[in-house]
């Protein structure tokens, strides 16, 4: 019996480290593949040069487009909610979406930083991608790359949640010709081209994309004016009504390549757009937005400058503009007891050019380090304003702060120096310095500070520590330190004109130290498990005082979870899910801070079946997002969502078909709206059950 026992626990071990050693072969296989090809097992971000996503620096998360195919994406806000960690939401103006990282909120989303192509996209007047969004079109998208926790010790401000970069496709992922056209719910319909091939010694990519959508028509019950009615007496409120969220849209891109020089140019246009359920949370069923982003990267890159240095040089230019060709009904006819007969309207509009220098020289002349020195220049430039409206504000007596119209309350541009914000500009230079040290077997360090100077606030300095062990051929162990920054934006700063929101000059920028401890653990050769634990305190928060006036008054602390697994099944068959768990605490009131969701489950599955046609089906679970303090009303309601897709292989003609609808059994899905829940008191309704089939051509 005990000879028996002995040899089954043999047996046991054997089976065991046979199965250690292949999965350890596994890896080892994937990684070789992954640095020769690039998957989602190798990610650049994290330092700059890309390696296998399980040994980088940072709690990290790759989507390919693959990926995003399989799971029937069409937009970058769909994509994204499969990152851990990570919840899409909706901001009143105009549905802008706010990609919240571990519980970190604010009406701007400012805190997550969203480069392209390693390019920050970040606007001026608001500190994020811009309020007039309307959405990102995934087809010219070959992988999401995403850092969650702080990363400013590489990329400076506004890294500060976390950082998404989307990587365009080149034209080895292009290659030929590519046609396709969408039609779905909403009477939304999209046609694209895409391109990758040689022009001479040129390798060229080319993307154009024109689109079009009615978008949903969810109804609010109440909005901000049904309050304002309850104080003056009056009915002008236009709730219950609908959001509008339609818009119209032109994308372009085109990426050349010869060598180790490479130039990229982007365009994006969003016309004769909704704005949702009105940017003054109240229905506004006449305003227009537009907006135009260009874009162009020059980059020269793994350049030989001397023995065991090599660099990188890059200039980009981002020019953007947000218009309101119609302005903005703020309130509706009869606002503030009759005072606007015709309603009451605005039109912020701005204009934003930005150029950005930068050099990066990697060293590799001592064994066992890599030393990345970097330094870069930008000049950031908000130009033009103009402000058109039919309205001031009274500025002194009983009545102070309350608006009052125009003689006739007629629509007019008022002088620069009577608008929301004059024209105001910024300079920043900055230098860094990352050293990735193996010290030993099977255990790397990777240090790195990174100093901002700015010209309006001044400098901040932030550092980074990760430590890496390779405990075995199939786990991976990660302890890592970081500190992070976002620059206050310009609302923040210079508002004028606005008494609910007044700019302030000598604010500092919000702050952020994060500690994380991760496991990476290939568990057998199809199963790979991700687990993540943090914890943060974020300082210098930069919030609305009793006075109105913009303040670094708040803090927030935060920890949780983030687990992770993705199994193979078989050949045809892929199973993929997380589950993040996050409590963030606001100190001053000792109550939660809100919005964010406390617990977050996505499962996703994929399979293959004869002929090539592939199933997907994937399960969104968003749950215990509270009220911040001030905000009386109950917890936002939980959802559950059911995406399926079904996709046909490619045939012997060129062609492949797709199917799929979103949020199958109709689940009431909602985003909250602001505290203290006044204006739209039952939160953003989202898209309801929706369709669309989509059909592409490659010869």
């Amino acid at each position: 019996m005990r000879h028996s026992t002995c040899v089954s626990q043999a047996l046991a071990w054997a089976v065991a480290l046979q199965a250690g050693s292949l999965a350890a072969q596994s890896m080892v296989e994937e990684d070789e593949l992954s640095m020769a090809f690039g998957d989602r097992s190798t990610i650049s971000i994290v330092t700059g040069r890309p390696q296998p996503l399980r040994r980088a620096p940072a709690v990290a998360t790759v989507i390919t487009a693959a990926d995003m195919a399989a799971m029937g994406a069409v937009d970058l806000d769909e994509a994204l909610e499969a990152v851990p960690g990570m919840h899409v939401s909706r901001s009143v103006q105009a549905y802008a979406p706010q990609y919240l990282i571990r519980g970190i909120h604010s009406d701007f989303n400012a805190q997550t930083l969203v480069l392209q192509n390693g390019v920050p996209m970040t606007t001026l007047f608001f500190g994020n991608r811009g309020n007039v969004w309307y959405g990102q079109p995934v087809e010219n998208i070959a992988r999401l790359e995403v850092i969650r926790g702080p990363g400013s010790a590489l990329y400076g401000a506004d890294a500060y949640a976390g950082v998404i970069n989307i990587v365009t496709k080149t034209a080895a992922e292009t290659p030929g010709i590519e046609l396709g056209a969408r039609a779905g719910s909403f009477r939304s319909r999209d046609g694209w081209m895409q391109y990758g091939g040689k022009l001479g010694e040129l390798d060229v990519a080319a993307y154009l994309r024109v689109g079009r959508t009615e978008g949903w028509r969810r109804t609010v019950a109440a909005d901000a004016q049904t309050l304002l009615d309850s104080l003056f007496g009056t009915r002008a409120s236009l709730a219950p009504g609908p959001v509008n969220t339609f818009y119209d849209a032109l994308d372009g891109s085109l990426d050349l390549a010869r060598g180790k020089l490479r130039l990229r140019a982007g365009y994006k246009l969003r016309d004769n757009g909704g704005v949702g359920p009105g940017v003054a949370s109240a229905l506004d069923p006449v305003g227009r937005a537009r907006t135009v982003r260009a874009t162009t990267d020059l980059s020269w890159s793994d350049v030989e400058i001397a023995k065991h240095w090599r660099a990188d040089f890059s200039a980009s230019t981002l020019y953007h503009t947000q218009q309101f060709p119609q302005p903005l009904q703020l309130f509706p006819p009869g606002a503030f007891g009759g005072a606007f007969p015709n309603g009451m309207f605005g039109a912020p509009n701005l204009w934003e050019r930005h150029v950005r220098l930068s050099a990066v020289a990697t060293y590799a002349g001592f064994i066992h380090h890599q030393l990345r020195l970097g330094a870069g220049h930008d000049d950031l430039d908000l130009y033009r304003t103009q402000e058109l409206k039919n309205f001031s504000f009274i500025s002194s007596g009983p009545f102070a702060g309350l608006p009052t119209p125009t003689p006739g309350a007629a629509v007019i541009e008022f002088p620069v120096a009577d608008s929301f914000l004059a024209p105001q500009r910024r300079r920043l230079s900055y230098f860094y310095a990352q050293d990735e040290w193996s010290f030993a077997r099977d255990w790397t360090l990777t240090a790195g500070v990174r100093h901002d100077q700015f010209s309006d606030f001044g400098g901040t300095t932030n550092p980074r520590v990760a430590l890496v062990w390779d405990a075995r051929l199939d786990l991976t162990a990660k302890l890592l330190y970081g500190r992070a920054f976002r620059a206050p934006s310009f609302i923040e700063l210079y508002s004028i004109n606005n008494p609910v929101n007044r700019g302030n000059p000598n604010l500092r920028p919000e702050t952020i130290e994060t500690l994380e401890a991760a496991l990476a653990w290939h568990a057998r050769p199809d199963t790979r498990v991700n687990l993540s634990l943090f914890r943060y305190d974020m300082g210098q928060i930069i919030r609305l005082s009793e006075a109105s006036l913009f303040n670094n008054t708040g803090s927030q602390r935060g920890r949780g979870a983030e687990v992770e697994v993705n199994w193979d099944a078989s050949r045809a068959w892929r199973i993929a899910g997380h589950y993040a768990l996050q409590r963030s605490i606001d100190t001053a009131s000792g109550r939660d801070a809100g919005h964010a969701p406390h617990h977050h489950l996505f499962i996703r599955s994929d399979g293959r079946f004869a002929g090539g046609w592939l199933l997907g089906a994937q399960v969104n679970h968003v749950a215990g997002r509270r009220r911040a303090a001030g905000d009386a009303r109950p917890a936002i309601r939980d959802y559950t969502t059911l995406d399926m897709t079904l996709r046909s292989g490619r045939s012997s003609l060129g062609w492949e078909v797709t199917a799929s609808v979103r949020n199958l059994f109709n689940a009431d899905v909602r985003e909250p709206s602001l505290a203290p829940g006044l204006s739209i008191p039952n939160d953003l309704p989202m898209a309801p059950r929706s369709f669309y089939l989509q059909t592409m051509y490659r010869p």
